[in-house]
């Protein structure tokens, strides 16, 4: 499956949203964990990060961490609940998504968003599918 976990994070790198977060992605099995660095770049008018930012670290992490037990299809989030717990305007921000729950028909993961100090900033859980697309087919996966 290290093989498998390694396309994985080659596809993330190959989307070309990530171009403009510059995330470090590890998947392991049924986990993965992202970092970037947050900056102004990132803000709302307020000052802090923009809670979409959040939303993509946990919806990513949870994303991964379902893939990694899916070497055959490209998953598909159905639904996505979201926490904002404190906010942060810059430094690393670290998400990791868990499985928590699978069976034929879905994955049920949750993740977690920490700041350099490694404090809680947010959490979500998610529900994902099986789609009919090989990961064969997928861009930046068969890299």
């Amino acid at each position: 499956m290290d093989v498998h976990y390694r396309k994985l994070e080659n596809m993330y790198a190959a989307a070309p949203i990530n171009q403009f977060y510059s995330p470090i992605m590890t998947v392991s099995e049924g986990v993965a964990e992202i970092e970037i660095n947050a900056n102004s770049s990132l803000h709302h008018s307020a000052g802090a990060v923009h809670g979409s930012v959040y939303f993509k670290m946990l919806d990513d992490a949870a994303f991964f961490a379902a893939s990694s037990l899916e070497s055959e299809v490209f998953v598909l989030t159905t639904s996505f609940t979201t926490y904002l717990t404190r906010p942060i305007s810059e430094g690393a921000m670290r998400s990791v998504g868990k499985v928590v729950n699978k069976n034929k028909s879905q994955f049920i993961v949750e993740a977690v968003v920490y700041d350099a100090e490694n404090r809680e900033i947010g959490r979500g859980n998610g529900v994902f599918v099986r789609s009919k697309q090989q990961l064969a087919d997928v861009n930046g996966y068969g890299v």
